[in-house]
């Protein structure tokens, strides 16, 4: 069994968030894959299904960020997990917005919802980190991400969402490597080989043999003389 937890901040209010792509990510696993209903359950929302031959147990701790680890070890207990067995989706201020990179385990990062997990589990633990950009300053984070995704996002946004319930089976049978080549699959898919090249505009063909001369001895005589 798998435990994947989305990190976020629980209420309409922050629902589009960029702190709460986590939450986005693990709905998407959920909605594409007929996972059951979400209920109340470890101080979180909880929603069961499979995943291939892997049933998985989707998270969203109900605790506000900065508390996620509360209800991460509690469901880790109950189901007698161990932390490799949880992999944690977050949002990633250090990648660029439409990158997504798997770690296993590591630090925190100064990020609170880590942060909280390590507190209560450990470090030894899988994350999938979700890029979301760098506001440019330290006193601007705060803001940024406790501010909604711009409409100009929601395209690569939505690769992203896509590309991790694509990939989501083989996350959940622990190969990254087969993930992320099906999150690229949606955010940087290949180009065609069937693509024509460009058509380029036909130099004129320039000749190089020397021009007959036609004239009459008599014409080129007096041509001499002009």
């Amino acid at each position: 069994m798998k435990l994947f937890v989305g990190l976020g901040n629980p209420g309409q209010k922050y629902a589009r968030n960029r702190h709460n792509i986590g939450f986005m990510a693990v709905d998407r696993i959920a909605e594409d894959h007929g996972f059951g209903p979400w209920k109340s359950k470890f101080q979180g929302e909880l929603s069961e299904g499979r995943l291939g031959s892997e049933k998985v147990m989707l998270l969203k701790p109900q605790t506000f960020m900065n508390r996620s680890g509360q209800s991460v070890g509690e469901a880790m207990r109950f189901y007698k997990l161990d932390s490799t067995d949880v992999v944690v989706f977050h949002d990633e201020l250090d990648l660029a917005p439409c990158k997504v990179r798997v770690k296993a385990g590591g630090g925190h990062a100064g990020h609170n919802g880590l942060r909280s997990i390590h507190d209560h589990i450990g470090a030894a633990y899988d994350r999938v980190r979700l890029g979301i950009g760098h506001p440019g300053r330290k006193e601007m984070v705060s803001a940024y991400v406790l501010n909604d995704f711009a409409k100009s996002e929601a395209d690569w946004l939505d690769d992203v969402l896509r590309g991790i319930s694509d990939g989501a089976a083989y996350l959940a049978q622990d190969e990254g490597g087969k993930f992320m080549n099906a999150v690229a699959l949606r955010t940087a898919p290949p180009r065609s080989s069937k693509t024509p090249a460009p058509k380029t505009e036909a130099k004129p063909k320039t000749s190089t043999e020397p021009e007959v001369d036609n004239r009459s001895a008599m014409q080129k005589l007096l041509d001499k003389f002009k």
